[in-house]
């Protein structure tokens, strides 16, 4: 999907000045233990599935719409596993200049939903369900980051700790 239009109004006021945006990552697995990736039209890198929060849409909702956008595959999210803000600014090729919030959430497959990845948009190039300990390359960094999160949720969750992660300065 292009840049949303809530954002090109914005970018029509304020240029390509630093914006605050909200974001999710979604981590789907399937049945198997798979996880469900894209390889990103943009950078070419393979990557979790991602995607800004519209106004006033709930961030489980955004998740679930941009799995389906990206990759045909319908999920229901799970858990929120991490709340973090990105330490950097990312500024893209038209010289945007954004920041981003990121809620990260594990997600499976809708019970009796696609499960076909497939590629449904102009952002990706691929997709497909990977084995966690056999991942594509090259592998989008903040994947790699957001995949470490997400195992030690899951290690946390073990030992009986069960909250989200948050990140301290």
């Amino acid at each position: 999907m292009a840049t949303p239009e809530f954002i090109l109004r914005l970018r029509e006021k304020i240029g390509h000045d630093l914006l605050w945006l909200v974001g999710v990552t979604a981590y789907v697995e399937d049945a198997d233990g798979r996880v469900l990736l894209g390889r990103r039209a943009d950078t070419g890198e393979w990557a979790l599935v991602y995607g800004i929060n519209e106004p006033g849409e709930e961030p489980a909702d955004t998740v679930v719409r941009e799995v389906a956008e990206e990759t045909g595959v319908d999920v229901d999210p799970l858990e929120l596993v991490s709340v973090r803000a990105a330490d950097h600014v990312t500024t893209y090729a038209n010289g945007d200049r954004t920041q981003y919030l990121d809620l990260t959430f594990t997600c499976r497959v809708t019970p009796g939903g696609s499960s076909a990845p497939r590629v449904a948009d102009d952002e990706s190039l691929e997709v497909g369900w990977f084995a966690t300990d056999a991942l594509p390359e090259p592998l989008a960094a903040s994947t790699a980051e957001r995949m470490a999160v997400v195992a030690e949720f899951r290690r946390r969750r073990a030992a009986g700790d069960s909250h989200a992660l948050f990140f301290r300065s």
